[in-house]
């Protein structure tokens, strides 16, 4: 049991599990944003251009609520709320937009790192080493060297 527990340890430490955990938080604020953006700002404009009227109200009434005389409600009202539908839809195609947005963005951040760590890289490759300084006594007898051969080259 002490071994399992060490495991469990060792795999929550580990940098993915806090990742996927940070990932997880940070989805659930940005659904909130993304919810907001869709009840607040698109939704009325949509309910707008319908002639007002809110879309999560949408539905087809297969068959309406029967009400007694004191008011109380008999059978509950059957209908197909397709207005939550479109609404969920249109959620969903708001936040694929903004995932594939931010994902765009950190795709190019990471090519165009890439590209000027590519380049600093080639810049440092081409850049010579001076050739390491040759000893006097050494040059003159490469020079007297040479004068040989070119003696012995031409008798």
């Amino acid at each position: 049991m002490k071994k399992f527990f060490e495991e469990f340890k060792n795999f929550i430490a580990k940098g993915n599990v806090i990742d996927m955990a940070t990932a997880v938080i940070i989805g659930a604020a940005f659904n909130k944003i993304i919810t907001s953006l869709v009840n607040d700002v698109v939704m009325p404009l949509i309910s707008l251009l319908v002639g007002g009227l809110n879309v999560t109200d949408w539905k087809w009434v297969i068959s309406p609520e029967v009400v007694d005389e004191a008011g109380v409600v008999v059978t509950a009202e059957n209908a197909l709320r397709y207005g939550v539908f479109i609404q969920a839809v249109i959620d969903f195609l708001i936040v694929a937009f903004c995932i594939f947005v931010a994902l765009k963005l950190i795709l190019s951040f990471k090519t165009t790192f890439q590209n000027l760590k590519k380049k600093e890289e080639e810049a440092a490759a081409e850049v010579e080493e001076p050739a390491p300084e040759i000893p006097v006594e050494q040059q003159l007898l490469t020079e007297i060297r040479d004068l040989l051969k070119e003696k012995d080259g031409k008798n």
